[in-house]
């Protein structure tokens, strides 16, 4: 997956608070898939399942009900085909992880994934997963990069004129109110700093440290020039930074007085491990921007 980064290289640490620790300058990883972490969390949170040849994991359009969860998968033998209105888009091989936008984003399937040879997989429904992120919560940031390097590779291909004239720019808020005062509460006054409005919190081309939660007011995120999201209350920006040091992909603005929480990658290991429940909505967010973003690409 990839990025819909609304943050900078170099940015600077909110004012009022200490810079961040300087991290070296990397380029963007081609993969940040790990079929080792993944095997880990897999194996110690999930559970076993064989499917012969010709069975079907899931079909497009499918829903998760009450009485039936969405499940993301590992495969751990044999080969899957997935296709999408019947048209073969790809297959996943062992180690491999599969259908987990569905479960990250609590939507429709968008492929159908038919067994090729007969298969053994892994698998993990959301309660499931939130435990394997409290025990490796490298997993969260693992996931995170492959949607955001998904999400970077559309946005080229979408451009920035096309994001900024299509749809709704307001963000939904990733943290409802109470997970986000336990964020502002577990982080401590040190980690908040207010910025008047017009204030460039970050700009595009700068290295990024961190990434930001806002607790009040709203933020505008533009790309070269046009604004292309708006960011309110317990909505985040500047994700990649948590992934890699690589060039922010936009700038950010404060429309208005705005708060906001820094959060650096050693901070966000140490949330999803004490709250697995803060990782899984910020990748859940993740995943509903590759998917709107996916959708003005067809």
């Amino acid at each position: 997956m990839e990025d819909l980064d609304f943050s900078i290289p170099g940015d600077k640490a909110p004012a009022g608070k200490p810079a961040a620790p300087a991290a070296p300058q990397v380029p963007a990883p081609k993969t940040v898939y790990n079929a080792g972490i993944a095997m880990e969390v897999f194996r110690a949170a999930g559970k076993a399942e064989a499917v012969p040849a010709g069975g079907k994991f899931f079909e497009e359009g499918d829903k998760a009900g009450f009485l039936k969860r969405d499940r993301m998968f590992l495969l751990m033998e044999g080969e899957v085909a997935m296709t999408v209105k019947g048209r073969p888009i790809g297959s996943v091989k062992v180690g491999e992880i599969f259908g987990e936008m569905a479960v990250l984003a609590e939507a429709p399937r968008t492929a159908t994934a038919v067994a090729k040879t007969n298969c053994r997989v892994v698998t993990l429904d959301a309660k499931e997963f939130q435990r394997g992120l409290q025990a490796k919560p490298e997993f969260a940031l693992m996931l995170m990069g492959m949607m955001i390097l998904r999400l970077r590779a559309m946005l080229a291909r979408l451009g920035a004129s096309a994001l900024a004239g299509a749809g709704s720019l307001e963000e939904a808020p990733v943290f409802e109110k109470p997970m986000l005062e336990a964020l502002a509460k577990g982080l401590g006054p040190q980690a908040l700093a207010r910025h008047g409005a017009g204030a460039v919190l970050f700009k595009e081309g700068a290295a990024g440290v961190l990434m930001y939660v806002v607790t009040e007011g709203k933020v505008a995120v533009s790309i070269k020039g046009n604004v292309v999201g708006r960011v309110g209350p317990g909505g985040m920006f500047g994700e990649m930074a948590l992934v890699d040091q690589a060039a922010r992909t936009a700038t950010a603005t404060a429309e208005t007085d705005c708060a906001l929480l820094g959060v650096n990658r050693a901070v966000f290991m140490n949330l999803v491990k004490a709250n697995p429940e803060f990782g899984a909505a910020l990748l859940g967010a993740v995943a509903k921007r590759v998917r709107s973003i996916a959708e003005r690409l067809k």
